[in-house]
């Protein structure tokens, strides 16, 4: 690993890359500080004690740490992700878009169509946010006050944070485009690893029992990462047979190769959908009047805990992880290309049956990788039930009383996830630069 980013800056262009990508980064952090107009920090300090807290901590890690000071961008690119969500399941179900996406160019207008439905998006969820907000912390505080009845400030903050949304997901963008690694990615993962060390303080400060959970935290974690990171290398290896072709006295093809199906294709795309679903029933609940129903989602989602919540969780990361699996091995057309470029595989006939063939293997294979990232997913819940049950007069909310929340496990792949995938582009590079020989 450091030897693959010794050898990058020695390259003018992928020192460029990387320098480009720590700068937006910077630019990001900085950002993040930078309040909205009229924020009471008292009663933001009130809401991470609050029911919401839970809530807040997943919408935070979306916007990579921005919401813990409310600032300009604190809607981060959930807005994004959200419009993203709902294009992707829109797709098949529309002729049109379907027909669009397998056109030249299509893809480039799908995601015009992500930017223009991400506006409505981040002004819905600036409103509902602040409002619910409102509500976790109660006693007639506001996170704004005057938000709603002061129409210049509603406007101006609404304004602001739209423009916040659009503009962290620029800064994405530019990383993806001049930078290295996936942009809206390396954002989230530079928030977690921004927030992990006062994380880690909090529990060697506020835990009665820092040792054990210290002990418990380094644990869970090198567990988790080589589990995370033989997931994510993992292949399945299809064999592909060449036919031999003749043209004048020469013979082409005839090559034998494979097609690698990765345990976990997607990658930490299912975790940051999951997160954004799972944020929502918190966030809707207390748009409605009280009850019981209410106030047993708001215990679940909004302080994250309970059978219900995990369960829950657990099964949309499982879900999401199969439902993209099989959108990606359909958008890359294998038995179409393979047909096309006279490939095939042994004992399988070309066209829908080795769709098929291929489409029975990633299901399969993709069982696995989804159920670890959905048991990696709900560790922290594992780790708080046990720790309730050991320690039943010692429990401390937070990551004070769970130190999987220090680094939970969905923030744990999303940071493995891009680094492992940084690398790879990073040794990509590398190798088309005939440096291959130093990565190691």
């Amino acid at each position: 690993m450091l030897s693959a980013l010794r050898n990058a800056y020695k390259l003018p262009d992928l020192r460029n890359k990387l320098l480009i990508t720590g700068l937006i980064l910077v630019i990001y952090q900085f950002v993040a500080h930078v309040p909205v107009i009229g924020v009471d920090r008292n009663a933001l300090s009130q809401l991470l004690t609050s029911d919401g807290a839970g809530i807040f901590n997943v919408l935070n890690l979306l916007s990579g740490g921005a919401l813990q000071n409310f600032s300009i961008i604190a809607n981060g690119v959930y807005p994004y992700i959200t419009a993203s969500i709902i294009l992707q399941v829109l797709t098949p179900l529309i002729p049109s878009l379907e027909q669009m996406q397998r056109e030249p160019g299509g893809r480039e207008k799908l995601e015009n169509y992500t930017y223009f439905l991400a506006i409505p998006m981040a002004i819905l969820q600036t409103v509902s946010q602040i409002n619910i907000f409102n509500a976790f912390i109660g006693g007639g505080q506001s996170i704004i006050p005057g938000f709603g009845a002061d129409f210049l400030l509603t406007i101006t903050v609404i304004v602001t944070m739209t423009a916040g949304t659009m503009f962290a997901v620029w800064l994405g963008n530019l990383i993806t485009e001049d930078g290295i690694g996936n942009g809206l990615s390396i954002i989230i993962f530079a928030g977690i690893v921004a927030r992990t060390p006062s994380n880690l303080q909090r529990l060697l400060t506020s835990s009665p029992r820092p040792e054990v959970h210290l002990i418990v935290f380094i644990v869970i974690t090198v567990l988790s990462v080589i589990g995370v990171v033989i997931i994510q290398e993992a292949v399945r290896r299809i064999p592909v047979q060449y036919g031999k072709r003749v043209r004048g006295n020469k013979q082409y093809g005839g090559a034998a190769t494979h097609i690698p199906l990765r345990v976990n294709p997607v990658g930490m795309i299912p975790l940051i959908f999951a997160q954004s679903i799972v944020a929502l029933p918190a966030l809707l609940v207390n748009l409605f009047p009280e009850g019981p129903i209410g106030r047993s989602i708001t215990e679940s989602f909004g302080q994250q805990q309970g059978l219900f919540y995990w369960g829950f969780y657990f099964f949309l990361v499982v879900g999401f992880t199969f439902i993209y699996s099989e959108v990606m091995i359909g958008n890359q057309n294998l038995a179409e290309n393979l047909q096309r470029n006279g490939g095939f595989i042994p004992g399988i006939r070309p066209g829908k049956k080795t769709q098929d063939y291929i489409i029975r293997v990633t299901r399969r294979i993709v069982l696995i990788g989804a159920l670890f990232l959905g048991l990696i997913a709900v560790v922290p819940g594992i780790v708080d039930t046990f720790n309730r049950l050991l320690f039943p007069n010692e429990a401390v909310s937070g990551v004070a009383g769970n130190p999987a929340l220090v680094l939970s496990g969905s923030a744990l792949i999303i940071v493995v996830s891009v680094v492992t995938e940084t690398l790879r582009q990073i040794e990509a590079q590398l190798a088309m630069r005939n440096y291959d020989r130093y990565v190691r």
